[in-house]
């Protein structure tokens, strides 16, 4: 059974710091490792406390969840000692914040203003979409919804990304690299529920998914967190077949929480002229997930 997110923020800290403490091994902290009948993997305790210059009594409060008024001075030294990625540091300055005193924040929006559309209209070329901390595709170019054609046509709604990887079997043969792909949904939720642990949406996405999917549980259950920016994505198309996609993730400052996900394939190369296939295939061809830039506030999963 996966907890819920938005009820026990020391929980959340607690099996973080104890996951995240138990892969550093003493040689990697620089201790020396006396025998080898130690009862915990990793670190102790008391030699985390040692390396970020804390009490152990105080690491061991911070540990059990009583994150609340850590200075950024501590937090810096615990993420160092942990040997935590930018992600995991950034996630640990969340929960840091959550755990204080209560504040109302903005949930993800769930539309975008006309002229972010107009943006994505213009790149006619590239396939684009704008999505929010929770996955929810808020709009797209056609172009965008033509390479996602599998995602769009999942007839629940909103159009999710993390929904579709897990609950929808056409996924599978989708993602060419399905298992990294699952890995890095369920990261990318876990880093938005350090942001946003008490979004209601957000919970009863985490709660769909947990109880209708064993694969999430366990990606669930890993805490890992990751960022997701730029880098490779393989897709087996169903109309034009395989592609091999850049893509760049861009966050938009003027729409705070959403980002754009544009995705392009060096000129000359297979994936370009499969792009260019795409482009005509989408222009002459009446399908509703090609046609309809609204995707959100339809159907079922609202």
């Amino acid at each position: 059974m996966v907890e819920n997110m938005g009820d026990d923020v020391r929980a959340d800290i607690r099996e973080f710091l104890g996951s995240r403490r138990a892969r550093v091994t003493p040689e990697q902290a620089g201790l020396p490792a006396y025998g080898g009948n130690r009862r915990v993997p990793g670190l102790r305790r008391e030699e985390v406390a040692m390396l970020a210059g804390v009490s152990v009594d105080y690491y061991v409060r911070l540990e059990r969840g009583n994150l609340a008024g850590a200075s950024e001075s501590v937090l810096d030294a615990i993420a160092r000692t942990l040997r935590l990625d930018e992600a995991e540091r950034e996630y640990l300055f969340d929960l840091a914040r959550a755990a204080g005193p209560a504040r109302t924040r903005r949930s993800p929006a769930l539309v975008v203003r006309p002229e972010v559309q107009q943006v994505l209209d213009a790149m006619t070329d590239a396939p684009a979409w704008v999505r929010n901390g929770r996955h929810d595709i808020l709009a797209a170019n056609r172009m965008g919804r033509a390479l996602y054609l599998p995602v769009f046509e999942d007839p629940r709604r909103p159009v999710n990304t993390t929904r579709f990887t897990y609950l929808n079997p056409a996924a599978r043969e989708f993602w060419r690299d399905y298992d990294q792909i699952a890995n890095d949904a369920a990261a990318m939720l876990r880093l938005e529920a350090g942001r946003n642990p008490h979004d209601p949406q957000l919970i009863r996405l985490v709660g769909e998914l947990s109880t209708q999917s064993e694969l999430f549980r366990e990606r669930w259950a890993s805490r890992d967190v990751v960022f997701h920016r730029s880098g490779l994505k393989r897709l087996h198309h169903p109309v034009v077949g395989d592609l091999d996609l850049n893509y760049q993730s861009m966050e938009l400052p003027s729409e705070p929480g959403l980002v754009m996900n544009v995705y392009t394939a060096p000129e000359g190369s297979p994936t370009a002229d499969a792009l260019r296939m795409l482009a005509s295939w989408a222009a002459t061809h009446d399908n509703p997930a090609l046609a309809d830039p609204s995707m959100v506030g339809r159907g079922r999963n609202q």
